[in-house]
Protein backbone atom coordinates (compact mmCIF):
# COMPACT_ATOMS: atom_id res chain seq x y z
CA UNK A 1 0.00 0.00 0.00
CA UNK A 2 1.41 3.16 -0.98
CA UNK A 3 0.96 6.69 1.00
CA UNK A 4 2.34 8.70 -2.09
CA UNK A 5 0.07 12.02 -2.22
CA UNK A 6 -1.33 11.08 1.11
CA UNK A 7 -1.22 13.24 4.25
CA UNK A 8 0.75 10.87 6.79
CA UNK A 9 -0.58 12.31 10.13
CA UNK A 10 -4.41 11.75 8.82
CA UNK A 11 -6.97 11.21 10.80
CA UNK A 12 -9.77 8.75 9.36
CA UNK A 13 -13.52 9.36 11.40
CA UNK A 14 -15.37 6.17 9.83
CA UNK A 15 -18.62 5.76 11.24
CA UNK A 16 -20.64 2.43 10.27
CA UNK A 17 -24.47 2.04 11.06
CA UNK A 18 -26.78 -1.06 10.85
CA UNK A 19 -29.69 1.22 10.00
CA UNK A 20 -33.11 -0.47 9.16
CA UNK A 21 -34.54 0.19 5.99
CA UNK A 22 -37.48 2.54 7.68
CA UNK A 23 -34.73 4.95 9.35
CA UNK A 24 -32.84 4.69 5.88
CA UNK A 25 -33.87 8.09 4.30
CA UNK A 26 -33.35 10.13 8.07
CA UNK A 27 -30.11 8.61 8.57
CA UNK A 28 -29.04 9.47 4.64
CA UNK A 29 -30.39 12.87 5.35
CA UNK A 30 -28.71 13.66 8.47
CA UNK A 31 -25.25 12.46 7.06
CA UNK A 32 -25.49 14.54 4.24
CA UNK A 33 -26.40 17.40 6.49
CA UNK A 34 -23.22 17.13 8.87
CA UNK A 35 -21.27 16.31 6.27
CA UNK A 36 -21.77 19.81 4.41
CA UNK A 37 -20.58 21.09 7.40
CA UNK A 38 -17.32 18.69 8.00
CA UNK A 39 -16.47 19.97 4.21
CA UNK A 40 -16.40 23.45 4.80
CA UNK A 41 -14.05 23.12 8.35
CA UNK A 42 -10.21 23.72 7.42
CA UNK A 43 -8.31 20.16 7.74
CA UNK A 44 -11.34 19.11 5.78
CA UNK A 45 -9.46 15.88 3.48
CA UNK A 46 -11.95 14.15 2.06
CA UNK A 47 -15.20 12.49 2.44
CA UNK A 48 -17.36 9.03 1.41
CA UNK A 49 -20.58 7.91 2.39
CA UNK A 50 -20.98 4.05 1.51
CA UNK A 51 -24.15 1.71 1.23
CA UNK A 52 -23.71 -1.54 0.99
CA UNK A 53 -25.15 -3.49 -2.02
CA UNK A 54 -24.10 -6.69 -1.52
CA UNK A 55 -22.04 -9.53 1.24
CA UNK A 56 -22.69 -10.74 4.59
CA UNK A 57 -21.46 -7.66 6.73
CA UNK A 58 -23.57 -6.41 9.43
CA UNK A 59 -23.31 -2.82 8.49
CA UNK A 60 -24.68 -1.01 5.23
CA UNK A 61 -24.39 2.47 5.55
CA UNK A 62 -20.60 3.74 6.40
CA UNK A 63 -19.12 6.59 6.46
CA UNK A 64 -15.80 7.92 6.17
CA UNK A 65 -13.88 11.85 6.64
CA UNK A 66 -10.12 12.37 6.51
CA UNK A 67 -8.87 15.17 8.31
CA UNK A 68 -5.46 16.46 7.82
CA UNK A 69 -4.65 16.24 11.46
CA UNK A 70 -5.72 15.18 15.05
CA UNK A 71 -5.54 19.00 15.72
CA UNK A 72 -8.15 19.33 12.74
CA UNK A 73 -10.67 16.93 14.38
CA UNK A 74 -10.43 18.84 17.80
CA UNK A 75 -11.06 21.74 15.83
CA UNK A 76 -14.16 20.11 14.43
CA UNK A 77 -15.82 18.56 17.05
CA UNK A 78 -17.06 21.77 19.01
CA UNK A 79 -18.25 23.40 15.93
CA UNK A 80 -20.22 20.06 14.76
CA UNK A 81 -21.72 20.31 18.53
CA UNK A 82 -22.64 23.75 18.13
CA UNK A 83 -24.61 23.53 14.49
CA UNK A 84 -26.33 20.74 16.20
CA UNK A 85 -27.33 22.19 19.31
CA UNK A 86 -28.77 25.51 16.94
CA UNK A 87 -31.08 23.59 14.97
CA UNK A 88 -31.85 20.68 18.06
CA UNK A 89 -30.65 17.84 16.42
CA UNK A 90 -29.21 14.96 19.09
CA UNK A 91 -27.67 12.08 16.90
CA UNK A 92 -27.75 10.04 20.21
CA UNK A 93 -31.51 10.94 20.28
CA UNK A 94 -31.94 9.90 16.52
CA UNK A 95 -29.96 6.40 16.57
CA UNK A 96 -31.73 5.18 19.47
CA UNK A 97 -35.26 6.60 18.10
CA UNK A 98 -34.95 4.86 14.72
CA UNK A 99 -32.88 1.48 16.02
CA UNK A 100 -29.78 2.09 14.48
CA UNK A 101 -26.51 0.37 15.48
CA UNK A 102 -23.38 2.64 15.36
CA UNK A 103 -19.61 1.97 15.65
CA UNK A 104 -17.59 4.95 15.67
CA UNK A 105 -13.90 5.29 16.11
CA UNK A 106 -11.15 7.20 14.40
CA UNK A 107 -8.02 5.53 12.61
CA UNK A 108 -4.80 5.94 11.57
CA UNK A 109 -2.98 4.73 8.55
CA UNK A 110 -0.76 1.41 9.71
CA UNK A 111 2.64 2.75 8.82
CA UNK A 112 4.51 0.51 5.88
CA UNK A 113 7.06 -2.02 7.21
Amino acid sequence: MSTTNHHTGSVFRVDKFVVPAAARDEIIGKVFMTHELLRQQEGFVQDFLLEQFSGPGEFNIVTMVEWESQAAVDKVVPIVKAAHERIAFSAQETIARLGVKADIANYQRVPEV
